[in-house]
């Protein structure tokens, strides 16, 4: 057990299109648009800036009307194996959470791994308890393998 697994949320899926092409649908703010949040959300973004030290500041619009502010900012890239960030509701947001990101070849497909740690097990309680991250980190995943899989029939625009 990791030193970590108390403030911990692991999601895995695994999406029926080469590494490549997952990657780009995260790291693309056209892409993001159309498939980031969990089901019933929308997400409109104010600023994006894919580089280590870039910020990703966006508003994410539930199907009840609630909005809620996101801010994320990348602390690594590795093209196209692995991105960490780090995700609040601001820059200075004290409960911002980190993310690694996995994409691992299986097969023809891709095993993407999302691995958060808060900074509390509180943290990660309420996340779970009051925000159903466990269950909306499962739609988002699910959403970007439909988004992805349904591109990979014809190409990506660009």
């Amino acid at each position: 057990m990791s030193a970590t697994a108390d403030r911990e949320i692991v999601i895995s899926r695994v999406i029926d299109a080469p590494r490549e092409l997952v990657f780009e649908a995260f790291t693309e703010v056209r892409h993001l648009a159309q498939w980031w949040g969990p089901t019933g959300f929308s997400t409109t973004t104010r600023s994006f800036e894919f580089r280590v030290g870039g910020v990703w500041d966006f508003v994410m619009h539930g199907p009840d009307g609630t909005d809620y502010a996101e801010w994320i900012t990348w602390s690594e890239i590795v093209p196209p194996e692995r991105i960490e960030l780090l995700h609040g509701e601001s820059r200075d947001d004290p409960n911002a959470f980190a993310s690694v990101l996995t994409f691992a070849p299986d097969g023809a497909a891709t095993r993407l791994v999302m691995r958060t740690v808060f900074p509390t097990r509180q943290l990660r309680d309420e996340a779970v308890e009051k925000f159903h991250a466990i269950e909306g980190g499962r739609q988002t995943l699910s959403n970007l393998a439909a988004y992805v899989t349904e591109n990979v029939r014809g190409p990506i625009q660009r």
